[in-house]
């Protein structure tokens, strides 16, 4: 599933093609159809994320929109991008996977397989908004107090409530085991026995790591001592893409220590971390 880097990056390049454009918007697939419907020869407004979710703002004036598509990815949605010439082009046949197609005078847009594609009103936006917990990438309204509040009342283990939207939004299992090697910090231990320091120095490390996601699109997270070039070890190779610590590295030696990076399942996903540098 898109971390939360993707979302917001997602969001931007949105914005960049339709932010301000009368769009026409269609359902080659049909299940979004009568919504699309209402909506196509409006202007697309804005575009927002929260965590892994994606808001697309039509109509009203300015920021304020009338109507939002609410886009969840989940497992399988994708998004692909093209420039308009004439009509984008269908799928190939039998089955049309196009949920939503938007398109403009220069650009198209098509959103495939997605777990959630609906339209909301702005309250509704809001319900969203208030059932997830805190994105480090949204600075204007994300409050790290809250998220340590739960945090810090919680039995839970520090990487299951990682994982937990209502807790943190946008952390996804790949940014969970990279923050938490990179401070050194047990997944098993439970949330209440963080500080507040410890917590404050991890959210400020996730909003940075996040950042630069949003920026390369892609997830780094070696310090530059840590890089192949630094280390003068081979580069990972991985459909993932970027440098890690930790994440997809089970048997392999730490970057750091040597000793063997360890996998278990928690919390649904797949954990990966290193005993010798993360003790409790």
């Amino acid at each position: 599933m898109p971390e939360g880097h993707t979302i917001h990056r997602l969001a931007e390049d949105c914005a960049a093609a339709f932010a301000g454009t009368t769009v026409r918007v269609t359902s080659p697939q049909g299940r979004f159809g009568d919504a699309a419907a209402l909506l196509t020869g409006t202007v697309l407004r804005t575009a927002d994320a929260h965590g892994k979710h994606l808001f697309l703002g039509f109509g009203g004036d300015g920021d304020g929109a009338a109507d939002w598509i609410h886009i969840h990815l989940g497992l399988f949605g994708k998004v692909t991008f093209g420039a308009t010439t004439g009509e984008p082009p269908r799928p190939a046949p039998p089955t049309d996977t196009v949920r939503l197609r938007l398109a403009n005078t220069t650009t198209w847009l098509d959103l495939r397989g997605p777990t959630t594609c609906a339209l909301i009103t702005p309250a509704g936006k809001q319900a969203v908004h208030d059932r997830l917990g805190p994105d480090p990438l949204r600075p204007h309204d994300a409050d790290p107090g809250a998220a340590y509040a739960r945090v810090s009342r919680s039995r839970t283990t520090i990487a299951a409530l990682l994982m937990d939207q209502k807790v943190v939004s946008g952390v996804g299992n790949v940014y969970r085991a990279e923050v938490l090697f990179r401070h050194g910090i047990d997944p098993y231990r439970p949330g209440r026995s963080l500080t507040r320091a410890t917590w404050d120095a991890l959210w400020h490390d996730l909003a940075g790591l996040m950042r630069e996601g949003v920026r390369l699109n892609r997830i780094d997270t070696v310090r530059p001592e840590h890089t192949p070039e630094a280390m003068g070890r081979p580069p990972r190779v991985d459909d993932h893409g970027g440098e890690v610590y930790v994440y997809r590295r089970a048997g392999l030696p730490c970057h750091l220590c040597g000793d063997e990076v360890r996998t278990a399942g928690l919390a649904a996903r797949n954990l990966f971390w290193c005993p010798t540098c993360q003790r409790s």
